[in-house]
């Protein structure tokens, strides 16, 4: 069955006036398995870190690239695919980003140093920023205002069920399988994903809509690339560093120059007028730290249960599981919903980062001592991210005009994204200094824990690598924790604010 087109102009779909698209839950899972695929990839190489270290002679740096790379490619690209999305036809851009992404996926699967997976990860963020920006937009244009709410939450449930799984399938195949495995996995899905978009998916778009920000894009890129590559440099190389320094103020300057672009053109890919709504405002600040905690969490647990408490890839995999199972269990039984339309917005990103922080001290103070802290850790991670990321989409996309959906959905992920790349990139410098600072002096400049541990002779000298290295990943933990306790009560103050202020205004 072939789903009814639309007319090329319009930017509804047929249905949408009455209930919605005939065939909008059927479309919703064809959105939801491309989805999937492109978070798998936020955090299915964490379990992978140990691997790529060995066989690619990886340092700790190298790794945040390859980790990193895909998200800031994707990020910088969000809002321009989201414009063009919009113009252009949102079936058309799914369809090029899964092909996009399935390329990508093949190239890194045949990568054989950092420098090569790092660029083939670049590439696959290409096809999913395409992917990221059309499949919220598409659940925008084909449910009505009854059933949206419902729907984005399975939207984002499975959003957050293929970032909380990553760790999990990637253990499963690196136990069976090379680390290629990891990106091979992205074929089947991509193949079956292109035939049941072409198949189902209606054709939307909004042809009077504004055309894409090329130089806008470019500037966000290289911005959000220069303050990463500061951070991710900084413990190597001194944070006073003649490069660390250079890169951090190219990168301020150029985003400085992409906000004072963005206010000039008619036609920008982020329209700065949508920063004085404090709904976007609060919502963008709570939305990047939750990713931030997302991000940095995972990148740090993986190695947390891998190198402190000794588990092999699948074992570790396994043992991140109950972060996914807990945040699918709340948001398909409509526990977040509900919760949402109780209590409302700024209550449920309170109490959702509030948990997330909360997990995020558990695992600092006693996930080292086994796995029994990590297990409650999980549990309070997932029930925050559950709570916390339904709230901050629909306070996001309720913010920007319907006509500007494709862009809406490209802040929303652009939020994720930077989020997760600078969670990886600050954390993991955490990390990487903590680390450093503790080192034996046999093993000092080692950059990461295989060198150290290559490095010294005694066993003495191996017990200080070890304890070095998990008061790093301890460190990491607590300040995820303060910067996502932080966010959360600045968002919940900010959309407070903004829904008295609109009672004031309608009942003025």
């Amino acid at each position: 069955m072939t789903a009814q087109l639309t007319d090329p102009t319009s930017d509804t779909p047929p249905g949408q006036q009455s209930g919605g698209h005939p065939q909008r839950w059927l479309i919703l899972g064809v959105i939801c398995l491309a989805q999937l695929t492109v978070l798998l990839d936020n955090t299915i190489l964490n379990v992978a870190i140990p691997s790529l270290t060995k066989e690619m002679d990886a340092s700790t740096a190298d790794v945040q690239w390859m980790i990193n790379a895909y998200s800031l490619v994707q990020s910088g690209l969000l809002l321009t695919a989201g414009n063009a999305a919009d113009r252009y036809g949102r079936k058309k851009m799914l369809i090029a980003g899964l092909a996009l992404f399935g390329l990508g996926s093949l190239a890194a699967s045949q990568a054989q140093g950092p420098d090569q997976l790092i660029a083939a990860r670049a590439g696959m963020g290409i096809g999913g920023a395409l992917l990221m920006t059309t499949t919220l937009a598409v659940v925008v244009q084909v449910f009505d205002e009854a059933d949206r709410p419902k729907a984005i939450g399975l939207w984002g449930a499975v959003g957050s069920l293929g970032f909380a799984a990553g760790p999990l399938i990637g253990g499963s195949l690196l136990e069976h399988f090379w680390w290629g495995s990891i990106f091979l996995i992205n074929l089947p899905v991509a193949v079956l994903g292109l035939i049941a978009v072409i198949r189902l998916v209606p054709e939307s778009r909004n042809p009077s809509g504004d055309r894409p920000d090329l130089l806008g894009a470019l500037l966000s890129t290289v911005g959000m690339t220069g303050v990463v590559f500061a951070i991710i440099s900084g413990p190597e190389h001194g944070w006073t560093s003649q490069r660390v320094l250079l890169s951090g103020l190219v990168g301020a300057v150029v985003l400085t120059g992409f906000a004072l672009w963005e206010r000039r053109i008619p036609y920008p890919m982020l329209d700065m007028h949508f920063f004085r709504d404090r709904r976007f405002v609060g919502a963008v600040a709570g939305g990047i730290l939750v990713a931030f905690g997302m991000g940095g969490s995972l990148f740090l647990l993986t190695q947390q249960l891998q190198f402190v408490l000794g588990y092999d890839a699948l074992d570790a995999g396994l043992r991140t599981a109950p972060l996914a199972l807990v945040i699918v269990a709340l948001n398909l039984t409509g526990a977040g919903a509900r919760l949402l339309h109780r209590f409302g917005t700024p209550v449920m990103i309170l109490c959702g980062m509030g948990l997330l922080a909360l997990g995020l001290a558990v695992a600092a103070t006693v996930g080292s001592d086994g796995y029994g802290g990590i297990l409650v850790a999980l549990v309070l991670m997932g029930t925050g991210i559950a709570v916390a990321m339904p709230a901050m989409a629909t306070a996001v996309m309720s913010a920007i005009p319907p006509e500007k959906a494709g862009v809406g959905a490209g802040v929303n992920g652009t939020l994720t994204e930077f989020g997760n790349g600078l969670g990886v990139a600050v954390l993991g410098a955490v990390l990487t200094s903590r680390f450093a600072a503790l080192l034996p002096a046999a093993a000092a400049g080692a950059g990461s824990l295989p060198a150290a541990y290559a490095a010294v002779r005694t066993g003495e000298d191996r017990a200080a690598v070890a304890d070095a290295f998990a008061s790093g990943v301890e460190i990491g933990q607590l300040v995820g924790a303060a910067a996502v306790l932080a966010g959360g009560v600045l968002a919940a103050v900010l959309l407070r604010r903004a829904e008295r202020s609109s009672q004031e205004t309608s009942a003025a």
